[in-house]
């Protein structure tokens, strides 16, 4: 009986050495994460650039921001007409254009994490094969990821935008779409645009995004609506959040994900 209760007992102490582990691991890794821009280097390349910042809160409330805390419900809609329903918390870091999405789920919980374009699972590596969406998990990051961030992301300099100076109406709305251009589009070594971000023309708003996805297969289109400050005079965010499959011109298909975020919040 003393044995099984010592054994028991020394399982019980290598789990919570485990899991402190992966705590300090991940507080860790926020310390990296949650950084502040470079001052001294930042700038605003462009006037569309500068309007999208302005619209969304301004640059002092977005340079003050190292991490963005965001709780959700997410809706799955599946091919069959049914839909799974989960909660998902999402700390979102701006200036690493990194995100870190966790849920707990029936089958246990959940970690992931999309930094510069890499996609690590940190916890519940079973989690990914079961995900219960069309967009799978690195799109799905990165989806979220880039409409929240938006005027920080036009800011980076590792890629090339270009301004489409002609309007083009969608849905009812007209935007100047913004191409994103890579050097390494998928491994290619050329310049082909991954994305576009479409700047509302009425408010300045970047509340849509299209993405090319992984290799080139798979196309989405992401918008954001009903922005909110996260504190008065902070940056704006949107609370619903809104996946859909496209094709490689940005024409809508179908919706695939629909985000609701009840609780908005800025760590400083």
């Amino acid at each position: 009986m003393s044995n099984w209760f010592s054994k028991t007992i020394c399982l019980v102490l290598v789990a919570v050495f485990i899991l402190a582990g992966c705590e300090r691991k991940y507080e860790k890794d926020v310390d990296v994460l949650a950084s502040e821009p470079n001052l001294v280097t930042l700038s605003v390349p462009s006037d569309y650039a500068a309007r999208a910042i302005k619209a969304a809160g301004g640059l002092d409330a977005w340079t003050k921001t190292k991490e963005l805390q965001l709780d959700c419900v997410v809706t799955f809609y599946q091919p069959d007409g049914s839909f799974y329903l989960t909660e998902q918390s999402y700390e979102v870091y701006p200036w690493s254009n990194a995100i870190r999405i966790s849920a707990q789920e029936p089958k246990g919980r959940f970690v992931w994490q999309l930094t510069k374009g890499k996609f690590d699972v940190l916890e519940g590596t079973e989690q990914i094969d079961n995900f219960p969406s069309a967009v799978g998990g690195y799109c799905f990051a990165e989806a979220i990821l880039n409409i929240i961030t938006a005027p920080a992301r036009l800011l980076d300099k590792s890629v090339e935008f270009t301004e489409q100076t002609v309007a083009v109406k969608i849905q009812g709305q007209w935007y100047y779409p913004i191409n994103r251009q890579s050097r390494t589009f998928f491994g290619l070594a050329e310049r082909l645009s991954d994305a576009v971000f479409y700047q509302n023309r009425d408010n300045s708003l970047i509340d849509m995004f299209w993405l090319a996805c992984r290799m080139g297969d798979k196309f989405l289109t992401v918008r954001g609506y009903d922005y909110k400050e996260l504190e008065k005079g902070g940056n704006l965010v949107p609370a619903r959040i809104e996946i859909f499959s496209a094709d490689a011109r940005g024409s809508y298909q179908k919706q695939l994900v629909k985000i609701d975020c009840h609780a908005l919040g800025r760590a400083e």
